[in-house]
């Protein structure tokens, strides 16, 4: 199977995984609860991105070890 690099949404969403940690962490020691939700939030939407992003590079690599079978 092919690599390839990472993606702009696998990385955006390690980016806002990264963000939601922090603003979660900051918001829970800071006594702030709606700094730590809006970084859970923004923790999950980053697991979406990023899940979507490894999606759409496998779907790829597999589109390309396919046309490299077929002679292409």
């Amino acid at each position: 199977m092919t690599k390839l690099p990472f993606n702009n949404d696998e990385v955006k969403g390690k980016i806002d995984q990264t963000v939601g940690k922090v603003k979660e962490s900051i918001g829970r020691n800071s006594a702030d609860p709606n700094l730590e939700q809006e970084g859970a939030d923004q923790r999950a939407a980053g697991d979406v991105r990023h899940g979507i992003g490894k999606a759409r590079r496998e779907v790829g690599e597999a589109i390309s070890d396919v046309g490299k079978k077929l002679g292409g």
